[in-house]
């Protein structure tokens, strides 16, 4: 058997990824919750951005060959645009219950910067529907979400798009310069990338090197820091207490592909990034005498949450992939080589399929944050990313391969 994170390893991982993730097809269109077996929970809903995910990872799959993936990437993209789809007052509704009516009409920045990386992926892919969904999405971001006065995107809206939250957030923020760069390699538009930046320099330039390179993850409306949010629901799913190493991660890994993309990238960019990635080894790895990362730690670098979530430990080994490639230090390689250690012993789940979502501070498979194995994109990214270039988003860089072998 291959070594943990080499390409045959990834390879493997990645079929037996998509493999599990099929189950989660729904008999009409679109993505539901899968459990830790891997058949669709009948009680759980059906979150909008766990549908786009499923669309954007099938959507990558297709591109680069995966059989009968492009189709169940197609039927994620009608699902988007009819169920989730207001018609009324524009936009997609966050949730869908079980029985496929809305049970949360609100209006994410998260769930809708996930549904313009579903959207972009499927534009490449040239899926039936996609240029509709891909047009719809960029003109509700364009009109409620992102903000030219505060050069971020703002955080949620009611149903009716007549009151937004006054709080701001750096996890959405994130996902929307993930999403900005895709759109600018899908549909050609440079501003995308401009709107991307803009939003990096903000949080981590900004208000990160303010903070020691550590990130903080909640705002006013006036992008004044919140160092006390969540203080009394410390392991919430999407707003956790105090500073997340596994974001500080993703950022990294983020910047590094911004300056790959950019024409004139800021010197800023790859130096953040090592900073980023510096602290949060110092502050999440080897803090409680185990392997692993904890979730969240507090403004003195003290973990809050030792949980371990697959997501982190997903960041953690593309951004000292990517920061390796950049820099060539060797000790990025080294990191990444013992996260995929660790992932390949405590993470992926051999008998049941996927990886474990969440384990606790004794590394045991946890439920306290995640239900179950609902979706691939995490993991599917961690697999395939290390195989393609830093820049363009990996569809744009999968149709590149796709066309060069024709």
């Amino acid at each position: 058997m291959d070594e943990p994170g080499t390409p045959g390893w990834r390879a493997d991982e990645a079929h037996r990824l998509l493999r599990f993730g099929r189950a989660g097809a729904l008999p009409s269109t679109g993505f539901g919750w899968l459990d830790t077996r891997g058949a669709l929970d009948p009680l759980r809903s059906r979150p909008l951005f766990l549908n786009a995910r499923m669309t954007y990872v099938f959507a990558l799959a297709g591109l680069g060959g995966e059989e009968g993936a492009a189709a169940l990437s197609a039927s994620g993209v009608s699902a988007l645009s009819t169920r989730y789809a207001d018609e009324r007052n524009g936009g997609f509704f966050a949730e869908l219950g079980p029985d496929d009516r809305v049970s949360d009409s609100a209006k994410m920045n998260y769930a809708h910067a996930a549904t313009l990386l579903a959207t972009s992926a499927a534009l490449v892919a040239g899926l039936p529907g996609a240029e509709h969904a891909y047009t719809r999405t960029t003109a509700v971001i364009e009109r409620y979400f992102w903000s030219d006065a505060e050069g971020a995107a703002v955080e949620t809206w009611n149903e009716q798009f007549t009151e937004l939250e006054k709080y701001r957030g750096a996890n959405s923020n994130m996902h929307s310069v993930e999403a900005y760069l895709a759109a600018a390699d899908a549909g050609g538009e440079t501003v995308w990338r401009d709107r991307a930046l803009s939003i990096a320099g903000k949080i981590i330039d900004e208000n990160a090197r303010a903070h020691g390179w550590r990130i903080p993850e909640h705002y006013d409306e006036s992008w004044r820091p919140l160092p006390e949010y969540n203080a009394d629901r410390r392991d919430d799913q999407f707003r956790p207490y105090g500073f997340t190493p596994g974001h500080s991660f993703e950022w990294a890994r983020l910047l590094v592909q911004m300056a790959a993309a950019l024409a004139e990238p800021p010197p800023w960019l790859v130096p953040a990034a090592v900073s980023l990635f510096d602290r949060a080894l110092a502050d999440g790895q080897d803090r409680d005498g185990r392997p692993g990362i904890v979730y969240t730690v507090d403004s003195a670098g003290e973990p809050v949450v030792t949980s371990r979530l697959h997501w982190v430990m997903c960041e953690a080994v593309l951004a000292a992939d990517a920061l390796f490639r950049e820099t060539g230090q060797a000790r990025f390689a080294e990191a990444q080589s013992r996260w995929w250690s660790e992932i390949d012993r405590y993470f992926v789940d051999r008998r049941g399929g996927s990886w474990w979502h969440e384990l606790d501070a004794d590394l045991h498979p946890a439920a306290t944050l995640w239900a179950g194995k609902p979706d691939l994109y995490h993991a599917y990214q961690a697999v395939v990313f290390p195989s393609l270039p830093l820049a363009p988003t990996a569809a744009t860089a999968l149709k590149h391969r796709q066309s060069a072998l024709a």
